[in-house]
C-alpha cells in the first residue's frame, strides 16, 4: 500500500512542499477559535467574541477566490511573499485591538484583513501537486495526502491554539498562529521549482473561462459540506454537554478526524476505475445516510463508534472531488478554481453552527443533528448534478498562448 506514496513524495521537491504547506495552513484551525479565546477572556463578552471571528471568516471567505486568481496570474512566489507580510501586519493588529479593547469597529477591520490576507495554501499545494504529477492515479494519491494533511491541521491546531492561550496568555494562540501563517508560506515561496508556472493574461488572446456549468455544482456541495461540519461540531459539544460529559466532545470530534484520516490513507494507495464524480456521489450518499441515527443517540460511547463510521466516508468523498474539480479545470484557472471549493466549505460552516446551536438552545442534546440530517442530504442533492469530468483536451489542457 505505501509503494503508491513511495511513488509520488520520489518526486524532486514533493516532500519538502508538501511538508511545508501542512505546516502554513495550521493558521486555518488556530484563527477562529484563538480570536474567540482571546476576545472572550478580554472582554467577557462571547458574543463581541463572535463577531469578531465572523468579520474573521467573512473577510478569509471574500477574497479567497481573487487570491487563487492572482496565484494564478502571477505565480504562487509572489502571492505568498505579499500575503505572508501584510498577514503578519494585520494579524499583529488585531492581538493588538483585542488585548487593549480597542473601540468598534477596530477589531472587526483587523479581523477582516486578516482573514482577506491568509495565504491560500491548501489551494496552492494542491495544484503544485497537479503540477508535479502527470498520471491519474499519481494524482489521486497526491491528493490523499493533502486531505490527510487537511485532518492533521483540525486535529492539532485548535488543540495547540486552546493550551497556549489558557496555560500562558490568552493572546498566545493568536501570536502562535500569526508565527506560523507568516513562515509557513515565506518557506513555501522559497520553493521555486515545485511552483506551477505564471499565466499572465494575454490581451491578444481571449482569457481562458472557468468551466461553471462544472464548478457550481462543486461548489454548492461544498457549501453544503462546510454546513455540515459546522453543525457536527456545535452539536457533538451540545449532545456532551446534555450527557454531563462536555470535556469529552473533544475527544468525539478527534475520533471523527481519525476516522476520516485512516480512510484518506486507505483510499490514496488504491487505483480506482470508478470515475470521480461517482465516487463523490456514492461516499455522500454514504456520509448521508449515516447521519440519520446521530439524532437518537444520547449514548457517547455509540456516538464515537458512529462518528468514527462516519469519518471513513469522509476523505474518500473529498478526495475524489477534489480530483474532479482538477480533472474539470483549466491549468491556467486551477489555483482559482480551487479556492472555490475551499471558500464554498469556509462560507457553509457558520450558517451550520449556527443553526445547530439555535436547535441545541431549544431542544438540547442530539436533536441539532438534525441539522447534520438536512445538511448532508442537501450536499447529496447537490452532488447528484455533478458531471462526469470532460475529456484532458477540452479542459485541463486549456492554456493561454
Amino acid at each position: 500500500m505505501l509503494d503508491a506514496y513511495r511513488a509520488v513524495f520520489a518526486h524532486p521537491g514533493a516532500r519538502a512542499f508538501s511538508a511545508t504547506g501542512m505546516l502554513a495552513r495550521l493558521p486555518i484551525s488556530m484563527m477562529t477559535l484563538g480570536i474567540v479565546l482571546l476576545v472572550s477572556t478580554v472582554t467577557g463578552s462571547y458574543t463581541l467574541a463572535g463577531q469578531v471571528s465572523a468579520a474573521y471568516v467573512i473577510g478569509n471567505a471574500v477574497v479567497a477566490i481573487p487570491h487563487g486568481r492572482l496565484a494564478d496570474r502571477f505565480g504562487q512566489t509572489v502571492v505568498l511573499y505579499v500575503d505572508a507580510v501584510l498577514f503578519a501586519l494585520t494579524t499583529g493588529l488585531l492581538v493588538q485591538a483585542a488585548t487593549h479593547q480597542w473601540p468598534t469597529p477596530w477589531p472587526h477591520v483587523w479581523a477582516a484583513l486578516s482573514g482577506a490576507t491568509l495565504p491560500q495554501v491548501g489551494s496552492m499545494v494542491r495544484a503544485r501537486w497537479a503540477h508535479l504529477v502527470t498520471s491519474d492515479r499519481e494524482r489521486h494519491t497526491a491528493f490523499a495526502v493533502e486531505a490527510v494533511g487537511d485532518e492533521v491541521v483540525f486535529v492539532t491546531g485548535p488543540a495547540l491554539v486552546t493550551f497556549l492561550s489558557t496555560l500562558y496568555a490568552p493572546q498566545t494562540g493568536l501570536v502562535a498562529a500569526l508565527v506560523v501563517g507568516t513562515a509557513g508560506p515565506l518557506l513555501l515561496a522559497l520553493q521555486r521549482k515545485t511552483a506551477p508556472p505564471a499565466h499572465p493574461v494575454d490581451r491578444s488572446r481571449p482569457t481562458v473561462p472557468l468551466p461553471w456549468v462544472r464548478l457550481l455544482p462543486i461548489a454548492a456541495a461544498a457549501v453544503a459540506l462546510g454546513c455540515l461540519f459546522g453543525a457536527l461540531e456545535v452539536a457533538t459539544v451540545a449532545t456532551a454537554q446534555h450527557a454531563g460529559h462536555k470535556p469529552a466532545s473533544g475527544a468525539l470530534l478527534a475520533v471523527f478526524s481519525l476516522g476520516s484520516m485512516v480512510s484518506g490513507v486507505v483510499a490514496g494507495a488504491l487505483h480506482w476505475r470508478t470515475p470521480d464524480h461517482r465516487r463523490f456521489q456514492v461516499g455522500v450518499a454514504l456520509l448521508a445516510a449515516a447521519m440519520l441515527a446521530l439524532p437518537f443517540l444520547d449514548d457517547l460511547v455509540v456516538l464515537g463508534v458512529l462518528l468514527f463510521l462516519i469519518g471513513l466516508t469522509l476523505a474518500p468523498s473529498l478526495i475524489a472531488v477534489v480530483s474532479l474539480l482538477e480533472a474539470s479545470t483549466p491549468r491556467s484557472r486551477l489555483t482559482e478554481a480551487m479556492a472555490v471549493f475551499q471558500t464554498g466549505i469556509s462560507a457553509g460552516i457558520a450558517p451550520g453552527a449556527y443553526l445547530a446551536g439555535v436547535v441545541a438552545d431549544h431542544t438540547g442534546g442530539a436533536a441539532s443533528y438534525w441539522v447534520c440530517v438536512g445538511s448532508g442530504a442537501l450536499t447529496l442533492a447537490t452532488a447528484l448534478l455533478c458531471r462526469p469530468a470532460p475529456a484532458p483536451t477540452e479542459a485541463t489542457t486549456s492554456l493561454p498562448a
